[in-house]
């Protein structure tokens, strides 16, 4: 709706509930299109008057059929009209009626109907509907068509008494069926007047055998219901839309099927004639859907229990560092334990993740305890994260937690060495398409005749070969050149696939 909102705000006088009742009329409005088998297109009289001192107006939305041929081949979002063209937009406009034009008009090879439907808000018409309807297929209508169209006819007089849409509530549901997918038509008492073929084949597969026009459509859906409180929300639906009540949804499950249905008031000129019942079969995609949540819920189990396994695997290893009396073999095992945590970090984020995605900063921040905590420096050196690292993919978030593990690790150990304090900062920040990690300190800063490239130092040779083979990045190691000593390390890391690569 943004592009919506920024047309209106640019060319209209139009106030924030006033855009915000048509972005409603445009959520909603693909029903109106397909029962009328017609092009729908908001026009908005503009702040500015036309050449000849009309008003001028401005298409800020269109809308196609899904159930016959557009009338327009072109987009009309952005143009202009006025004069004699608009004419019919002003009537409706002035009036604040529905304007049929007596004849047909051309577009190329196309003979068109146009209607000016005013769309009034608060008592006052805020803008036109274009209703334009492509005549060459016209032909003898059937019983579905005669129901579309009559359908078509309330939902047009709703709009232009300002009845439709109702007003913004926390229900809001524009997604679900649509007309194609099956409609029912009810009464003001909710029996069944029509039953399109779709709707029919979807009672079908829900077990109902008997015959639908003159049934209570709730009642017929009760004896279906495998569950009676779907039969329950489906009659408090109804009875809702008979009401006048906001459209809502809602699902039953029976015979081995699952139908939703969703209910639009019609009450034309403030008449109630029932409602406009919309169903489809989403069997097929409630079942897909479950296979999904199956899926999620074992990738999750995994990365329970992956993590779990490595939190063992750390433990044993800090059991047996205690027992060794060598300092370089216990610290070999005290770093290897560290490596390992650093990991059980992110299968524990991802075990409880939606998707494959992680929340970095919160792993970031758990790792960062964990290593202050390990190193010893608690109380002597201030480790902290700035800067967002956002969401990251599981692929790039273990090899760079792993990198970010060696990175710290180091700063701490090798930067503050003996009882020496300061802090190290830990920078993630996002920027056309790169996380750019920063990792600086204030420590005592790289010794004379360091080398990024040396393979004496094993911690650095991790993060070489996960910088170079994990996330195709590059890897900066400097001493701070603000004054304050120190060492800073740069990781660029492209976020998106295509660019893994080509920072090198």
């Amino acid at each position: 709706m943004s592009a919506l909102s920024d047309l209106l705000a640019a060319h209209t006088t139009l106030d924030a509930e006033q855009t915000a009742h048509l972005q409603r009329l445009v959520a909603e409005w693909q029903l109106l299109s397909d029962l009328s088998f017609a092009d729908l297109l908001l026009w908005v009289p503009m702040n500015e008057q036309a050449d000849d001192g009309g008003t001028e107006f401005l298409c800020a939305a269109q809308c196609r059929p899904t159930t016959g041929p557009t009338a327009y081949l072109h987009d009309w979002v952005g143009q202009r009209l006025s004069g004699q063209k608009a004419s019919a937009l002003r009537v409706a406009m002035t009036e604040s009626r529905i304007f049929r034009e007596s004849d047909p008009d051309w577009e190329g090879d196309t003979p068109i109907r146009r209607e000016a439907i005013p769309i009034l808000f608060n008592g006052a018409a805020v803008a036109v509907l274009g209703r334009d309807s492509n005549l060459t297929s016209v032909r003898s209508p059937s019983q579905l068509e005669l129901a579309y169209l009559q359908s078509a006819a309330d939902l047009a007089s709703m709009v232009a008494a300002g009845a439709f849409p109702g007003p913004a509530t926390d229900r809001e549901e524009a997604a679900g069926p649509r007309v194609g997918d099956g409609m029912v038509r009810v009464d003001d008492r909710g029996a069944v007047l029509y039953a399109s073929p779709n709707a029919s084949s979807a009672f079908r597969r829900l077990g109902f055998t008997g015959n639908l026009l003159g049934s209570p459509l709730a009642s017929a859906v009760a004896e279906l219901a495998r569950d009676p409180f779907d039969a329950a929300d489906l009659e408090e639906m109804l009875i809702q839309a008979l009401a006048g009540g906001h459209p809502f949804s809602r699902e039953v499950d029976g015979g081995g099927a699952i139908v939703q249905f969703r209910a639009i008031p019609l009450h034309p000129r403030g008449q109630s004639l029932g409602a406009l019942v919309l169903l489809q079969d989403v069997t097929e995609l409630r079942r897909r859907d479950r296979q999904i949540m199956s899926k999620d819920a074992t990738i999750r189990e995994i990365h329970h229990r992956v993590k779990n396994n490595l939190q063992t695997v750390a433990a044993l290893l800090r059991l047996q560092s205690r027992r060794l009396a060598n300092p370089e073999a216990r610290t070999a095992l005290e770093e290897s334990m560290r490596r390992v945590s650093s990991i059980a970090l992110v299968h524990e984020t991802l075990s409880s993740a939606i998707d494959e995605a992680v929340d970095f900063d919160e792993v970031v921040d758990r790792l960062l305890d964990m290593l202050v905590d390990v190193t010893g420096a608690v109380g002597r050196v201030l480790v902290r994260r700035i800067g967002s690292f956002g969401e990251l993919p599981a692929e790039l978030a273990t090899p760079l937690v792993m990198v970010l593990t060696e990175l710290v690790g180091n700063a701490v150990e090798h930067g503050f060495a003996g009882d020496r304090s300061g802090s190290v900062e830990v920078s993630g920040r996002r920027s056309r398409g790169t996380l750019l990690v920063t990792v600086t300190d204030d420590g005592v800063g790289l010794p004379d005749g360091f080398s990024i490239g040396s393979t004496d130092r094993l911690g650095l040779q991790i993060v070489r070969t996960l910088v170079d083979a994990e996330l195709d990045a590059v890897l900066e190691l400097t001493g701070r050149d603000d004054g304050r000593g120190g060492t800073s390390a740069t990781v660029r890391i492209p976020l998106s696939r295509k660019d893994r690569g080509s920072l090198a």
